[in-house]
């Protein structure tokens, strides 16, 4: 059965705006990666407030628990509205949010989604690879275990290692091979990243990292 659904009336509460004061803004994140791949879908899993991928990607489907998040997303005016502000172009948006626990099946259709984006949630990875379109992208950090299955599943290649510094958030695309590489290569094991539901540490790191996911 669905979750009830939250009135757009309900009071807005906090917003983009208020968690961005907590987490920083993402955006410049996927501005980045759309001008480098074919990205017009996203399926944002954990997402809580951060409407950051709105801001370059055509259709995002945000997924969480949490009904501070459902009623916010529920509030199309302040979506937009918030949105609008951190966008250069005001662009119609395809935004939706699921009420949803992504460890379970999610209602989305499997396959339709270029990206899958996993930052602080989790452990996601074993959930989320059947709503990827073939040749799909999966966005990553280390925090719950997510891109160090990524890496370990012979599935997956490594195109982008996602960098903060000065307030904006750059993608590298070449010399990737120093990535990647334990620190303690015998944790770097999936039913040990799996039990303890946290990453492991690498020789070089990044905030995040982009992996290419084979059909």
């Amino acid at each position: 059965m669905s979750p009830p659904a939250i009135p757009s009336s309900a009071p807005a509460g906090p917003s983009w705006n208020t968690y961005k004061q907590s987490i920083g803004d993402r955006s410049s994140l996927f501005r980045a990666l759309v001008e480098s791949w074919p990205v017009t879908s996203a399926l944002y899993l954990g997402s809580y407030l951060d409407l950051s991928p709105s801001a370059a990607i055509e259709s995002v489907t945000y997924v969480d628990t949490d009904r501070r998040a459902a009623r916010f997303f529920a509030n199309r005016e302040l979506v937009m509205s918030e949105l609008n502000e951190s966008t250069p172009l005001q662009a119609s948006h395809d935004v939706a949010f699921l009420l949803e626990d992504f460890t379970a099946p999610l209602s989305a259709p499997d396959a339709s989604f270029d990206l899958v984006i996993a930052l602080y949630t989790g452990p996601a990875w074993d959930h989320c690879l059947r709503y990827l379109k073939p040749g799909g992208l999966f966005l990553a950090n280390s925090s719950h275990g997510d891109a160090s299955l990524a890496a370990l599943d012979p599935r997956t290649s490594l195109v982008g290692a996602i960098h903060y510094r000065g307030g904006r958030y750059t993608i590298e695309r070449d010399h990737l091979d120093g990535y990647l590489i334990p620190t303690k290569p015998k944790k770097a094991e999936a039913h040990l990243i799996r039990s303890s539901g946290r990453g492991i540490g690498y020789t070089k790191s990044a905030f995040a990292y982009l992996f290419e996911v084979s059909s």
